[in-house]
């Protein structure tokens, strides 16, 4: 058994062909395969793990010999944001969607934020982040009136320039949000959008920060830290979950100080989970549909994964997965594809084979839960 499981989400990359994408207005969506034939593409140590042997991958001839076991993940949930999908990998199924409000938000909830935070609101309305700062940057800056809008996610999201509104003041504002969205107005998550410039050249920094719903119910994360044991998060997990079930956490500027920080806990003497989400994938070039960028980022990834299996101890096992989808190459709308997702998992004891295709991304709590040898209540079925 493991002692130590290290979890990496590559947030949004989906690998295509859910069965229900058509619901969800994504029919023929696949982001691996959209960044497969980008000349940035290149992805060697992904397929040594097999990547390219996961049922109907059909472009790629995989691996003969992978050294991981490999699955075909498909989401349960009804959603495709960030907040179910990484609710789902810890073994939460949400039967019902979050709210999204594609007409903007009503008045009683911009009524509500104009008399609690003292601002006036503009915009309130689904919108490109990129695109509403430099749309209403400059009545921002003005006046100090927030620039909330929304997506085809379950998300509320304000936007402040940092030397009008400074990060921690707005992270104060999103407090007060998070506490009124709640009920049938509870969206998934609040997020902080700072942004710097002078008109004209606005741009978001890395100042993002997200509030999110407690999950409904106890994930993997609550088990095993009532376990007595380490559930370590980097990048967005604290955000995504609240807090719950969470012993240590660092945030982390994108992918690359996301997989730095990951190795150097991996030198740490920690007995439990190490949770990883790498957001650059999503956020910097799914929404963006930059194809080359998103095809670079994985590039990158593959070339550290080295690095990251040597630091592996004899009973560690090493996970990667996706929340969702975020095809690049989907030119319909700019917003998440309801796409399958991969799992691979490598370790000492760990069979290389292939674990079909699954109905859940559940089945990855309840394996963790299995490895690391935590009792607990999943929607999951373990794949050890």
């Amino acid at each position: 058994m493991a002692k130590r499981v290290i979890l990496t989400v590559m947030d949004s990359f989906g690998i295509g062909k859910a069965p229900d994408a058509a619901k969800f207005g994504d029919e023929g969506t696949d982001t691996m395969k959209s960044c497969y034939f980008s000349k940035n593409f290149k992805a060697d140590n992904l397929r040594k793990l097999g990547i390219f042997n996961i049922d109907d991958v059909d472009y790629d001839k995989g691996c003969k010999e992978p050294v991981a076991a490999y699955a075909r993940m498909r989401e349960a949930s009804a959603g495709k944001d960030t907040t179910i999908g990484h609710w789902e990998i810890a073994g939460i199924i949400s039967r019902e969607p979050l709210p999204t409000f594609p007409n903007g938000f009503p008045s009683e909830v911009i009524d509500a934020v104009r008399e609690n935070t003292g601002r006036g609101v503009l915009c309130n309305k689904p919108y490109s982040g990129t695109k509403v700062i430099n749309d209403y940057g400059d009545e921002h800056v003005k006046t100090g009136d927030l620039i909330i809008y929304t997506s085809a996610d379950s998300v509320f999201q304000i936007a402040a320039h940092e030397e009008v509104i400074p990060p921690d003041e707005l992270y104060r504002i999103c407090k007060i949000c998070r506490k009124g969205l709640q009920g049938k107005y509870g969206v998934g998550r609040v997020i902080a959008r700072p942004f710097i410039g002078t008109s004209g050249n606005y741009k978001r920094t890395s100042n993002r920060h997200d509030f999110s719903l407690l999950p409904p119910d106890k994930t993997m994360l609550d088990y095993i830290k009532e376990a007595g044991m380490d559930v370590i998060a980097v990048g967005k997990i604290f955000d995504i979950f609240a807090g719950a079930g969470i012993t240590e956490h660092v945030y982390t500027s994108g992918n690359p100080e996301g997989i730095d920080r990951m190795l150097e806990y991996m030198d740490k003497d920690f007995e439990g989970l190490l949770f990883v989400n790498l957001v650059d994938y999503d956020m910097l070039y799914g929404h963006r549909r930059d194809i080359d960028g998103y095809a670079g980022a994985v590039a990158y990834f593959d070339e550290c994964l080295p690095k990251i299996l040597e630091k592996m101890r004899e009973d560690d096992v090493f996970m990667i997965t996706a929340d969702h989808g975020c095809d690049p190459a989907y030119i319909k709308t700019t917003d998440h594809t309801r796409e399958s997702v991969p799992f691979l998992m490598y370790g000492k004891e760990i069979k290389p084979r292939n674990l079909g295709t699954r109905d859940t991304y559940a089945d990855i709590a309840a394996t963790i839960l299995e490895l690391l040898r935590v009792e607990g209540n999943t929607a999951g079925i373990s794949l050890k």
